[in-house]
């Protein structure tokens, strides 16, 4: 469950918003003054996306991040692909 909040809200209830980001993998969204909007993730969630966006898109590297995103829900999974010695293989060259 993804979280909008006003930035009093935001401040007044900091540790949960934090724990949830943290230990439920949430993101919140504060709504800000001049239709502006900030966003807090975890640590590791931005690790993630920051991976998939400096790696090549047929790399190792940006397929365990794709792979670690799609399973926390955070990225759309658009084909099936069977995790086997063959799919890992074409990572090798």
């Amino acid at each position: 469950m993804t979280f909008a909040v006003t930035q009093s809200d935001f401040r007044e209830h900091l540790k949960e918003y934090l724990d949830s980001v943290n230990d439920d993998d949430e993101i919140v969204y504060i709504a800000r003054s001049k239709s502006r909007t900030a966003a807090v993730i975890s640590q590791e969630k931005l690790n993630w996306y920051e991976s998939i966006a400096r790696s090549k898109e047929d790399s190792l590297e940006y397929a365990i991040a794709r792979d670690k995103l799609i399973r926390h829900n955070d990225m759309q999974d658009d084909k099936v692909v069977e995790s086997d010695d063959k799919y890992w293989g074409q990572f090798t060259k």
